[in-house]
Protein backbone atom coordinates (compact mmCIF):
# COMPACT_ATOMS: atom_id res chain seq x y z
CA UNK A 1 0.00 0.00 0.00
CA UNK A 2 0.88 3.76 -0.41
CA UNK A 3 2.26 5.92 1.86
CA UNK A 4 -0.81 7.95 2.36
CA UNK A 5 -2.94 4.60 2.37
CA UNK A 6 -0.52 3.87 5.82
CA UNK A 7 -0.49 7.51 6.96
CA UNK A 8 -4.58 7.35 7.38
CA UNK A 9 -4.89 4.13 8.48
CA UNK A 10 -1.90 4.84 11.46
CA UNK A 11 -3.72 7.90 12.31
CA UNK A 12 -6.77 6.44 12.14
CA UNK A 13 -6.04 3.86 14.76
CA UNK A 14 -4.50 5.68 17.39
CA UNK A 15 -7.70 8.15 16.84
CA UNK A 16 -9.65 5.37 18.28
CA UNK A 17 -6.92 4.09 20.74
CA UNK A 18 -6.48 7.24 22.07
CA UNK A 19 -10.41 8.44 22.16
CA UNK A 20 -10.90 4.67 23.99
CA UNK A 21 -7.51 5.19 26.43
CA UNK A 22 -9.25 8.63 27.30
CA UNK A 23 -12.32 7.30 28.29
CA UNK A 24 -11.29 4.54 30.21
CA UNK A 25 -8.62 6.57 32.36
CA UNK A 26 -8.66 9.60 34.93
CA UNK A 27 -10.54 9.73 37.98
CA UNK A 28 -12.87 7.18 37.57
CA UNK A 29 -11.11 3.70 35.44
CA UNK A 30 -13.13 1.43 34.16
CA UNK A 31 -11.81 -1.65 31.44
CA UNK A 32 -12.39 -1.44 28.33
CA UNK A 33 -14.97 -4.55 28.49
CA UNK A 34 -16.90 -2.41 31.46
CA UNK A 35 -17.18 0.74 29.02
CA UNK A 36 -18.65 -1.04 25.88
CA UNK A 37 -20.80 -3.18 28.25
CA UNK A 38 -21.97 0.21 30.60
CA UNK A 39 -22.69 1.46 26.82
CA UNK A 40 -24.75 -0.73 25.04
CA UNK A 41 -25.50 -4.15 27.30
CA UNK A 42 -26.60 -2.98 31.60
CA UNK A 43 -26.11 0.10 33.26
CA UNK A 44 -23.13 0.67 35.18
CA UNK A 45 -23.04 4.29 37.31
CA UNK A 46 -19.17 4.66 37.20
CA UNK A 47 -20.10 4.19 33.23
CA UNK A 48 -22.84 6.69 33.45
CA UNK A 49 -20.97 9.19 34.98
CA UNK A 50 -18.02 8.87 32.30
CA UNK A 51 -20.66 9.45 29.46
CA UNK A 52 -22.08 12.77 31.17
CA UNK A 53 -18.17 14.48 31.92
CA UNK A 54 -16.06 12.92 30.12
CA UNK A 55 -17.20 11.78 26.87
CA UNK A 56 -18.69 15.38 25.89
CA UNK A 57 -15.24 16.93 26.51
CA UNK A 58 -13.84 13.95 24.20
CA UNK A 59 -16.18 14.87 21.43
CA UNK A 60 -15.37 18.87 22.30
CA UNK A 61 -11.15 17.75 22.01
CA UNK A 62 -12.11 15.81 18.32
CA UNK A 63 -13.95 18.04 16.92
CA UNK A 64 -12.08 21.62 18.22
CA UNK A 65 -8.78 19.54 16.68
CA UNK A 66 -10.21 18.73 13.43
CA UNK A 67 -11.88 22.16 13.07
CA UNK A 68 -8.32 24.32 14.08
CA UNK A 69 -6.21 22.15 11.87
CA UNK A 70 -8.04 22.03 8.44
CA UNK A 71 -8.57 26.13 9.78
CA UNK A 72 -4.87 25.83 9.38
CA UNK A 73 -4.82 24.15 6.00
CA UNK A 74 -7.39 26.47 4.53
CA UNK A 75 -5.49 29.89 5.80
CA UNK A 76 -2.37 28.61 4.38
CA UNK A 77 -3.77 27.96 0.88
CA UNK A 78 -5.36 31.14 1.10
CA UNK A 79 -2.31 33.02 2.09
CA UNK A 80 0.45 30.86 0.54
CA UNK A 81 1.93 30.97 3.97
CA UNK A 82 3.23 27.69 5.78
CA UNK A 83 2.62 29.90 8.77
CA UNK A 84 -0.33 30.91 8.90
CA UNK A 85 -2.75 29.77 11.85
CA UNK A 86 -5.73 31.12 13.31
CA UNK A 87 -4.32 31.10 16.93
CA UNK A 88 -1.21 32.90 15.28
CA UNK A 89 -2.77 35.78 13.68
CA UNK A 90 -5.50 36.71 15.70
CA UNK A 91 -8.27 34.70 14.25
CA UNK A 92 -9.08 32.66 17.57
CA UNK A 93 -8.31 35.89 19.97
CA UNK A 94 -10.79 37.77 18.04
CA UNK A 95 -13.69 35.30 17.87
CA UNK A 96 -12.86 34.56 21.72
CA UNK A 97 -13.28 38.12 22.48
CA UNK A 98 -16.67 38.61 20.49
CA UNK A 99 -18.09 34.88 21.61
CA UNK A 100 -17.76 36.30 25.67
CA UNK A 101 -18.29 39.57 24.93
CA UNK A 102 -21.99 38.54 22.99
CA UNK A 103 -22.62 35.25 25.61
CA UNK A 104 -21.92 37.63 28.55
CA UNK A 105 -24.56 40.30 27.56
CA UNK A 106 -27.35 37.98 26.21
CA UNK A 107 -26.59 34.67 28.13
CA UNK A 108 -30.08 33.48 26.43
CA UNK A 109 -28.45 33.29 23.56
CA UNK A 110 -25.79 30.57 23.99
CA UNK A 111 -26.11 28.86 21.45
CA UNK A 112 -25.65 31.16 18.50
CA UNK A 113 -22.08 31.98 20.71
CA UNK A 114 -20.19 30.37 17.22
CA UNK A 115 -22.19 33.07 15.62
CA UNK A 116 -20.88 36.00 17.50
CA UNK A 117 -17.45 34.36 17.45
CA UNK A 118 -17.59 34.23 13.98
CA UNK A 119 -18.16 38.30 13.78
CA UNK A 120 -14.86 38.77 15.73
CA UNK A 121 -13.19 35.85 13.99
CA UNK A 122 -13.97 37.77 10.53
CA UNK A 123 -13.41 41.43 12.27
CA UNK A 124 -9.48 40.12 13.26
CA UNK A 125 -9.41 38.43 10.06
CA UNK A 126 -10.19 42.12 7.95
CA UNK A 127 -7.75 43.36 10.27
CA UNK A 128 -4.74 41.38 9.06
CA UNK A 129 -5.82 41.19 5.74
CA UNK A 130 -5.47 44.96 5.76
CA UNK A 131 -2.66 45.74 7.74
CA UNK A 132 -0.75 43.16 5.84
CA UNK A 133 -1.21 43.59 2.27
CA UNK A 134 1.57 46.18 0.69
CA UNK A 135 1.61 44.71 -3.05
CA UNK A 136 1.25 41.46 -1.73
CA UNK A 137 0.73 39.14 1.38
CA UNK A 138 4.10 39.00 2.52
CA UNK A 139 4.50 36.28 5.04
CA UNK A 140 6.58 37.67 7.63
CA UNK A 141 4.50 40.86 7.61
CA UNK A 142 1.47 38.44 7.97
CA UNK A 143 3.06 37.23 10.99
CA UNK A 144 3.65 40.24 12.83
CA UNK A 145 0.79 41.87 12.18
CA UNK A 146 -1.38 39.07 13.17
CA UNK A 147 0.94 38.97 16.52
CA UNK A 148 -0.17 42.44 17.15
CA UNK A 149 -3.80 42.37 16.52
CA UNK A 150 -4.01 38.69 18.78
CA UNK A 151 -2.73 41.51 21.48
CA UNK A 152 -4.57 43.60 21.13
CA UNK A 153 -7.76 41.25 21.25
CA UNK A 154 -6.03 39.67 24.60
CA UNK A 155 -5.91 42.75 25.93
CA UNK A 156 -9.34 43.29 25.28
CA UNK A 157 -10.63 40.04 26.47
CA UNK A 158 -8.72 40.69 29.99
CA UNK A 159 -9.90 44.62 30.29
CA UNK A 160 -13.68 43.04 29.51
CA UNK A 161 -13.67 40.26 32.41
CA UNK A 162 -12.40 43.18 34.66
CA UNK A 163 -14.81 45.55 34.02
CA UNK A 164 -17.69 42.94 34.00
CA UNK A 165 -16.40 41.25 37.28
CA UNK A 166 -17.22 43.98 39.49
CA UNK A 167 -20.89 43.66 38.18
CA UNK A 168 -21.23 40.38 37.00
CA UNK A 169 -21.03 37.32 39.81
CA UNK A 170 -19.69 34.97 36.49
CA UNK A 171 -18.36 35.18 33.49
CA UNK A 172 -17.96 33.10 29.99
CA UNK A 173 -14.40 33.22 29.88
CA UNK A 174 -13.95 31.77 26.71
CA UNK A 175 -10.66 32.86 25.99
CA UNK A 176 -9.26 30.81 28.36
CA UNK A 177 -8.78 27.64 26.83
CA UNK A 178 -10.29 24.64 29.45
CA UNK A 179 -12.66 21.63 27.95
CA UNK A 180 -13.64 20.95 32.23
CA UNK A 181 -17.10 20.49 33.00
CA UNK A 182 -18.38 21.19 29.24
CA UNK A 183 -22.13 19.77 28.62
CA UNK A 184 -23.82 17.88 26.45
CA UNK A 185 -25.29 20.96 24.85
CA UNK A 186 -21.69 22.43 24.14
CA UNK A 187 -21.49 19.40 22.34
CA UNK A 188 -24.58 20.05 20.36
CA UNK A 189 -23.20 23.56 19.47
CA UNK A 190 -20.07 22.43 18.17
CA UNK A 191 -21.46 19.20 16.45
CA UNK A 192 -23.57 21.41 14.92
CA UNK A 193 -21.70 24.05 13.38
CA UNK A 194 -18.35 21.78 12.92
CA UNK A 195 -20.01 19.70 11.01
CA UNK A 196 -21.17 21.90 8.56
CA UNK A 197 -18.00 23.91 8.42
CA UNK A 198 -15.66 20.68 8.10
CA UNK A 199 -17.94 19.41 4.98
CA UNK A 200 -17.82 22.42 2.99
CA UNK A 201 -14.15 22.48 3.71
CA UNK A 202 -13.65 19.30 1.75
CA UNK A 203 -15.76 20.40 -1.10
CA UNK A 204 -12.98 23.13 -1.48
CA UNK A 205 -9.96 20.81 -2.23
CA UNK A 206 -10.23 21.61 -6.38
CA UNK A 207 -10.71 25.37 -5.04
CA UNK A 208 -7.52 25.43 -2.96
CA UNK A 209 -5.34 23.47 -5.54
CA UNK A 210 -5.96 26.25 -7.73
CA UNK A 211 -4.85 28.63 -5.90
CA UNK A 212 -1.73 26.86 -5.34
CA UNK A 213 -1.31 28.29 -9.49
CA UNK A 214 -0.05 31.99 -9.42
CA UNK A 215 -3.08 33.99 -9.54
CA UNK A 216 -2.71 35.15 -13.16
CA UNK A 217 -2.47 31.66 -14.44
CA UNK A 218 -5.60 30.98 -12.46
CA UNK A 219 -7.36 33.85 -13.72
CA UNK A 220 -5.96 32.69 -17.09
CA UNK A 221 -7.99 29.62 -16.64
CA UNK A 222 -11.32 31.75 -16.37
CA UNK A 223 -10.98 31.02 -12.26
CA UNK A 224 -12.36 34.12 -9.96
CA UNK A 225 -9.54 34.25 -7.52
CA UNK A 226 -10.29 36.79 -5.38
CA UNK A 227 -13.89 35.28 -4.89
CA UNK A 228 -12.29 32.23 -4.08
CA UNK A 229 -10.09 33.65 -1.40
CA UNK A 230 -12.96 35.17 -0.09
CA UNK A 231 -14.99 32.06 0.16
CA UNK A 232 -12.11 30.05 1.41
CA UNK A 233 -11.31 32.37 4.44
CA UNK A 234 -14.78 32.75 5.39
CA UNK A 235 -14.77 29.04 6.06
CA UNK A 236 -11.48 28.56 7.69
CA UNK A 237 -12.79 31.81 9.94
CA UNK A 238 -16.06 29.73 10.89
CA UNK A 239 -14.25 26.84 11.84
CA UNK A 240 -11.73 28.74 14.13
CA UNK A 241 -14.48 30.55 15.22
CA UNK A 242 -16.56 27.50 16.27
CA UNK A 243 -13.70 25.93 17.74
CA UNK A 244 -12.65 29.08 20.11
CA UNK A 245 -16.51 29.56 21.09
CA UNK A 246 -16.11 26.28 22.76
CA UNK A 247 -13.05 24.86 23.82
CA UNK A 248 -11.38 28.23 23.71
CA UNK A 249 -8.14 30.06 21.91
CA UNK A 250 -5.72 26.71 21.12
CA UNK A 251 -2.86 27.89 19.21
CA UNK A 252 -0.04 26.42 16.65
CA UNK A 253 -2.89 23.55 16.10
CA UNK A 254 -3.41 24.77 12.63
CA UNK A 255 -0.06 25.41 12.07
CA UNK A 256 1.71 22.00 13.38
CA UNK A 257 -0.60 19.48 11.52
CA UNK A 258 -0.97 20.68 7.94
CA UNK A 259 3.42 21.26 7.68
CA UNK A 260 3.27 17.46 9.35
CA UNK A 261 0.50 16.62 6.81
CA UNK A 262 1.68 17.59 4.08
CA UNK A 263 4.96 15.66 4.25
CA UNK A 264 3.00 12.38 4.61
CA UNK A 265 0.28 12.95 1.93
CA UNK A 266 1.34 15.76 0.01
CA UNK A 267 -0.16 19.01 -0.62
CA UNK A 268 -3.10 17.80 -2.79
CA UNK A 269 -5.79 19.26 -0.88
CA UNK A 270 -8.41 16.54 -1.64
CA UNK A 271 -6.40 14.23 0.82
CA UNK A 272 -4.85 16.73 2.47
CA UNK A 273 -8.10 18.23 3.83
CA UNK A 274 -9.57 14.68 5.17
CA UNK A 275 -5.56 13.64 6.90
CA UNK A 276 -4.89 16.65 8.69
CA UNK A 277 -8.87 16.56 10.09
CA UNK A 278 -8.00 13.33 11.59
CA UNK A 279 -4.47 14.32 12.83
CA UNK A 280 -6.24 17.62 14.35
CA UNK A 281 -8.34 15.44 16.42
CA UNK A 282 -5.57 12.98 17.21
CA UNK A 283 -3.62 15.75 18.41
CA UNK A 284 -5.70 17.68 20.65
CA UNK A 285 -7.33 14.56 22.45
CA UNK A 286 -3.73 13.76 23.19
CA UNK A 287 -3.18 16.80 24.52
CA UNK A 288 -6.66 16.89 26.89
CA UNK A 289 -5.77 13.21 28.22
CA UNK A 290 -2.15 13.95 28.83
CA UNK A 291 -3.21 17.27 30.27
CA UNK A 292 -5.47 15.12 32.59
CA UNK A 293 -3.38 12.45 33.20
CA UNK A 294 -0.34 14.20 34.03
CA UNK A 295 -0.13 15.88 37.46
CA UNK A 296 -3.40 14.64 39.10
CA UNK A 297 -5.73 15.71 40.56
CA UNK A 298 -4.78 19.34 38.64
CA UNK A 299 -5.15 19.18 35.24
CA UNK A 300 -3.04 21.27 32.22
CA UNK A 301 -5.38 22.95 29.70
CA UNK A 302 -4.91 21.55 26.27
CA UNK A 303 -3.63 25.17 25.24
CA UNK A 304 -0.83 25.10 27.44
CA UNK A 305 0.52 22.18 26.13
CA UNK A 306 0.31 23.30 21.97
CA UNK A 307 1.82 26.45 23.32
CA UNK A 308 5.02 24.54 24.37
CA UNK A 309 4.84 22.04 21.29
CA UNK A 310 3.98 24.87 18.98
CA UNK A 311 6.44 27.33 20.20
CA UNK A 312 9.45 26.45 19.02
CA UNK A 313 7.94 24.62 15.90
CA UNK A 314 7.23 28.62 14.92
CA UNK A 315 10.71 29.82 15.69
CA UNK A 316 11.91 26.56 13.47
CA UNK A 317 9.59 27.31 10.23
CA UNK A 318 10.39 30.79 10.30
CA UNK A 319 14.38 29.64 10.16
CA UNK A 320 13.49 28.08 7.88
CA UNK A 321 11.71 30.15 5.32
CA UNK A 322 14.43 32.44 6.41
CA UNK A 323 16.96 30.00 4.96
CA UNK A 324 14.67 29.17 1.79
CA UNK A 325 14.97 33.00 0.79
CA UNK A 326 18.00 33.44 1.22
CA UNK A 327 17.76 36.07 4.55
Amino acid sequence: MSRKIWSFIIVSSLLVGVTIFSAMKGSIEVSAMQLLRGLFVESNEQVEIIKDLRFPRIIIALFAGAALAVSGVLFQAVMRNPLADAGVIGISSGAGFMAMFGVTLFPQLYFWSPFFAFLGGVLACLLVYSFSWKTGLNPLRIILVGIAINAMFTGLSESFVTICSYFMKSINKTSTSNITMRTWTDVEVIMTYGTIGLLIALLLGTVCNVLALQDKTARNLGFNVNGSRLLISAVAVLLASISTAIAGVIAFVGLLVPHIARRLVGSNHHVLIPFSALAGALLIVTADTLGRLLVPPNEIPASTIMAVIGGPFLIFLLRKSDRINGN
